[in-house]
């Protein structure tokens, strides 16, 4: 299944950036993934707009899926469509185990291929934040771009079982450490202090990649 696209190349070629921002007079802060998929713009849209597309790399997806519509992905988030301009500019709330966060998804041209910036806002949770930082959030959109660049790529459809099993191999531990490093300097580079940022980094790090059981 992920034989389409290097693992390690593919999570090496996103930019990671943290930046801190302010909703309705309340502290947040913000995980921003980039990178270049090989692929038109019109062409990335669709993959990550359409819904008998998103479960071919992502989850199952369900709702009245339309600008103030609701959208709901099998296990996981749900939330109110707030923006949908074709083929560039997509938003939504992400309601998930109680909280509300927004996510934000840009689609621009570059050269032959398509420039994606994923930027996902939470309100500041500080003990959240110390004890796992951007790396809880960031390192499963790492992976979730990694799916979107094998369906681009015209690979197999990821199997969500076979994907948790590759999780923690080798291969696995590895494409995460790099995204949870990076995640930890990009905190850094944000304002927190470097020990912590990484022991934060190193937490989320694990939670990715040790199975259920043995945490």
């Amino acid at each position: 299944m992920f034989d389409a696209v290097d693992p390690i190349g593919a999570v090496e070629a996103v930019a990671r950036e943290v930046r801190t921002g302010e909703r309705d007079g309340k502290p947040t802060r913000l995980v921003v993934a980039r990178r270049t998929y090989r692929a038109d713009r019109a062409d990335v849209w669709d993959a990550v707009t359409s819904p008998d597309r998103i479960p071919r790399w992502f989850l199952p997806l369900s709702g009245d899926l339309r600008e103030g519509g609701r959208y709901q992905l099998e296990g996981n988030a749900g939330g109110v469509i707030e923006r949908c301009d074709a083929p560039a500019d997509l938003a939504v709330t992400w309601e998930f185990m109680g909280g509300v966060s927004w996510l934000e998804v840009h689609l621009s041209e570059a050269g032959d291929g398509t420039v994606l910036e994923l930027v996902h806002e939470a309100l500041v949770d500080p003990e959240f934040w110390g004890q796992f930082g951007p790396g809880a959030v960031g390192i499963g959109w790492d992976s979730a771009l990694f799916g979107l660049d094998l369906h681009l790529a015209g690979g197999e459809d990821v199997d969500q079982a076979e994907a948790e099993k590759w999780a923690v191999g080798p291969v696995g531990v590895r494409f995460s450490t790099i995204a949870g490093e990076s995640w930890g300097e990009a905190a850094i580079a944000d304002g927190d202090e470097p020990d912590a940022a990484k022991a934060a980094a190193a937490n989320a790090i694990r939670f990715f990649t040790v199975a259920p059981e043995a945490q």
